[in-house]
């Protein structure tokens, strides 16, 4: 048996480094690494409740509004706040704004790329893949990158900059929209819908969201198997074996997205088992973070955030991360695009993760899907705005107290837990989705879902960094800076 450290990994937000134990040219064992403490959990103690809206959006530069999100359900929580309707249907199109840019950029910059590597010269959409994905002058790649910026202007009237937003409250958006912007907002969505309409997917996107099942979808795909973004991915999917890559554990987590003014959420919540092919509700009071393999004190064994700390402890014995490793009602779950379709129902996604498990396949095919059926969502949101209803309830916060802020961010599941004590923080604790993904052993020993996935993937003669490596770790899209608060 061999030992290969693969890391740290480019084209990633924050510090990864992954150890693989190598045998007959598969991974038999897999530890990941968060080498990187930030500290966020320890700088928000002693602040004022409403100052975790400032400090929280700098965790991280490509997803500030989820955190911010997440931030304000905590202090609703807290508070005993509701959101108007006016102030749900704004935040929900901040945080879609961002998390289908995320897909976007996760598709066309850290994924794509790899498939222009040497490893894949001999293969017949080779060329194609480089006119299309080369990281540095793909043509799909540049147009990407361009949507992705026109995009992003909806955050600058909806929300004044973006990274870290500040307009998000918890009663809600302290950006009222005229009659007018609103108008403009629609058009900008459009001309997203356009672009991915014409250039990822070939088709409509209330076609791409109504093909039921991979048959459908391998029928679609047969009929021209280059035209359009996604049959592309699907053509080297299959040439790939990206269905046979990093299978998942099984249980996926969704704590539901885009909650509605009149109940319920656009994008579902639950636990799905596939083995038993069942959706079970998410029961938060049996979120544990376990803490042996981390850097982390854990004299007091697995807590729940409210009763979590965050203390650090570099020279402890047996750690190898910077990660603690969550589990639900003690079992390692899976979050992401790819839960909230499972937990949707939506009949595509469950046919293939049925077939095939949690891969590197379907957690792309999950992403992809998200994009073709959030944009119309944002348009039904923008519609049913009311100028001349309130868009934000004031603020009052009391001197004790918790809360808890659940939300989904595009990598999956994102919770904040706040203790408030005398009028300030006493404790602030956060479970981001990579958190979840990329988690060491816990302390009965049992891997966290990349750690599970990576093991049989193939390690070619003479690779360094894998290529199969990369592909599983950049299905689950990490987010080290988030982890690692």
């Amino acid at each position: 048996m061999t030992r290969l450290l693969v890391g740290p990994f480019n084209r990633v937000e924050g510090d990864l480094e992954v150890t693989l134990d190598i045998a007959d040219g598969r991974v038999n064992t897999a530890h990941v690494n968060a080498p990187m403490y930030r500290g966020f959990e320890q700088i928000l103690q002693g602040k004022l409740p409403l100052d975790a809206l400032v400090y929280v959006p700098r965790i991280c530069g490509i997803c500030s509004v989820s955190q911010s999100v997440a931030a304000a359900r905590a202090l609703a929580s807290l508070g005993g706040i509701a959101m108007p309707p006016n102030g749900q249907h704004v935040t929900n199109v901040i945080l879609a704004t961002e998390n289908l840019a995320d897909h976007l950029t996760h598709f066309y910059l850290f994924f794509m790329p790899d498939f222009t590597r040497p490893v894949y010269a001999q293969q017949p959409w080779f060329e194609e893949a480089q006119r299309r994905f080369d990281p540095q002058h793909g043509e799909h790649t540049r147009t990407a990158t361009a949507a992705r910026q026109r995009w992003f202007t909806l955050l600058g009237t909806l929300a004044g900059k973006w990274p870290h937003t500040q307009s998000i409250e918890p009663g809600g958006s302290t950006r009222a929209v005229e009659a007018a912007e609103r108008i403009r907002l629609l058009a900008k969505v459009r001309e997203f819908r356009s672009f991915l309409e014409r250039q990822l997917f070939a088709a409509p996107l209330e076609f791409i969201d109504g093909i039921d099942s991979e048959a459908a979808l391998r029928q679609w795909h047969a009929q021209d198997p280059l035209k359009g973004d996604l049959r592309m991915f699907l053509s080297i999917a299959q040439d790939a074996s990206l269905a046979a890559l990093g299978a998942g554990p099984g249980r996926y987590l969704s704590y539901g997205a885009y909650p509605q003014p009149g109940g319920g959420f656009a994008l579902g919540t639950g636990v799905w088992h596939a083995a038993s092919a069942s959706l079970a509700s998410v029961d938060a009071a049996a979120i544990r973070e376990d803490a042996t393999h981390a850097w982390l004190a854990d004299a007091a064994g697995p807590r729940h955030p409210l009763q979590g700390s965050t203390v650090p402890d570099a020279d402890k014995a047996g750690a190898y991360t910077w990660n603690k490793a969550p589990r639900l009602a003690g079992e390692v779950v899976e979050t992401g695009a790819v839960a909230r379709q499972l937990a949707s129902a939506h009949p595509l996604i469950r046919d293939v993760v049925a077939r095939h498990g949690g891969c590197v396949y379907t957690r792309v095919l999950a992403r992809l899907l998200e994009l073709a059926r959030v944009v119309p969502m944002m348009e039904r949101w923008l519609a049913e705005l009311r100028p001349n209803e309130a868009w934000c309830v004031p603020t009052e916060l009391p001197d004790e107290g918790t809360g808890e802020g659940l939300s989904e961010a595009a990598r999956g599941s994102l919770g904040h837990w706040v203790v408030a004590s005398r009028g300030r923080i006493a404790s602030y604790q956060i479970v981001a989705p990579t958190s979840w993904n990329f988690s060491p052993r816990d302390a009965a020993g049992t891997p966290g879902a990349l750690e599970q996935a990576l093991v049989g993937a193939p390690v070619l003669p003479g690779e360094t960094t894998p290529v199969a490596v990369q592909h599983i770790v950049r299905s689950f899209d990490p987010c080290m800076v988030c982890t690692v608060h």
